[in-house]
């Protein structure tokens, strides 16, 4: 098995650009194709989102994505369990607002571990910041249908808000594609998450050609 080494943190901070593929799917392999498609692809960061697959199985793709990431050179985010971040060797969590605090969350995890907080107002950036967030992931900017618990759509006047108030890398998220996705970055997201603009490809390769297209914007 290969040995796993982290990024430094200087690098790590300087990842945090770019496209951002949330994996997605039915089983362990379906969320292994999307992190291979991203890596291939050129993405900057790939997050397994496994709420629907068992402890188990999500644990074997957790541990099979990070080895792709590592020889991909791309950061690896388990969305909401510390448990699988860090019995992965993940480069950090992304949590919810109904997840631990980030403040909790960094004493648990090692000092530099990435640690992403969705904040949908300036308000919510602040204390995001305040207990040592690396990184915002937005509200819903767009209507999706990948995340049912998304709520309304902010709209990119509110992403532009929180992008001009907070001085951490902000990730738009919710309804990006190939037609708007230049539109969150010129609002001033430094990355941009897509899930099913990757997810509903017919093949692997169309995948790898979505991620592609999409990652040419940065």
């Amino acid at each position: 098995m290969q040995t796993y080494t982290s990024l430094p943190p200087h690098l790590i901070q300087s990842r945090l650009r770019g496209l951002y593929v949330i994996t997605d799917g039915i089983s362990a392999n379906d969320h292994l194709n999307m992190a291979n498609a991203a890596c291939e692809g050129g993405a900057g960061v790939v997050q397994l989102r496994a709420k629907d697959l068992p402890l188990r199985d999500a644990l074997q793709a957790a541990l099979q994505i990070r080895r792709i990431t590592i020889t991909a050179k791309v950061l690896f985010i388990v969305n909401d369990r510390i448990d699988l971040a860090m019995a992965s060797k993940a480069d950090g969590v992304h949590l919810g607002d109904d997840d631990i605090p980030a403040n909790i969350a960094r004493q648990v995890m090692r000092r530099h571990a990435v640690i992403g907080i969705s904040a949908s107002t300036t308000e919510l950036a602040n204390q995001a910041l305040a207990n040592g967030a690396s990184y915002l992931g937005t509200g819903a900017v767009f209507a999706t249908s990948t995340k049912t618990d998304a709520g309304e759509p902010i709209g990119l006047e509110q992403l532009r808000k929180i992008t001009e108030h907070t001085p951490l890398p902000v990730a738009a998220i919710g309804g990006i594609d190939s037609t708007n996705i230049q539109s969150v970055i010129d609002h001033g997201a430094q990355m941009a998450c897509v899930i099913s603009a990757i997810s509903k490809a017919p093949s692997k390769n169309e995948m790898v050609k979505r991620v592609i297209e999409l990652a040419k914007y940065f």
